[in-house]
């Protein structure tokens, strides 16, 4: 056999051995620096949907992934899971927040509502029936996240919180159109639903869109 092929053969499998000796002395440091080992876990309590619930988490669960994944709540959906299309919004302390961007811990002692807290199918609320009759939706999936931010959008307008389109700031917000189509513009519609859901919400609020 050629001597020069022995060499090469040698010499990969010494490159080979000292990776993996790289690779197995320097793995475990690596795993300890990123928390992989052991990751931190903590108790959070908060109320969701009116019933108190105690979990123990990751400390990096986000908010979206403790109702989906811990407590089953599954209508608030898991979209972008960057915080820009809306579908996971829900209702915490009275203002709506992209429950993808927060973590669960963060909320110890909140009052959070999902889509399942505003009503069931025996008795709807007055945005969900509304988007029901107004076919605010078609595929559905960010229907959810639409309703619960149609219903904080109704009462930020109630509590005289400006817009980015509110023209005179001295006076309360109008229910019109304009303003309902700005503070809804962080939730998303691919299919398009976009003039129905006004016309749910603009009813719900008892406005002319």
């Amino acid at each position: 056999m050629d001597s020069r092929y022995d060499f090469e053969i040698s010499r990969r499998d010494l490159l080979v051995s000292g990776a993996a000796s790289v690779a197995a002395t320097t793995a475990p440091a690596v795993a300890e620096a990123q928390g992989t080992d052991a990751p931190v876990m903590a108790k959070v309590a908060f109320e969701v949907n009116g019933e108190r619930r105690r979990l123990e988490l990751d400390t990096r669960t986000t908010l979206l992934d403790a109702l989906r994944e811990h407590l089953k709540l599954t209508g608030t959906k898991k979209g972008c899971d960057h915080g820009q299309c809306g579908a996971c919004t829900v209702i915490i302390d009275g203002r709506r927040i992209n429950a993808c961007l927060t973590l669960a811990v963060m909320h110890e002692g909140d009052r959070i509502t999902t889509i399942e807290g505003l009503g069931r199918p025996e008795k709807l609320h007055p945005m969900q029936a509304a988007f029901v009759k107004h076919d605010g939706y078609q595929c559905g999936y960010c229907t959810p996240g639409q309703i619960c931010s149609a219903v904080a959008v109704l009462d930020e307008i109630r509590a005289g919180v400006p817009s980015h389109v509110t023209a005179d700031l001295t006076q309360p917000p109008p229910l019109n159109g304009v303003e309902l189509r700005e503070r809804m513009s962080g939730n998303i519609c691919r299919c398009g639903a976009y003039s129905n859901i006004v016309d749910a919400i603009s009813e719900v609020a008892g406005a002319r869109a």
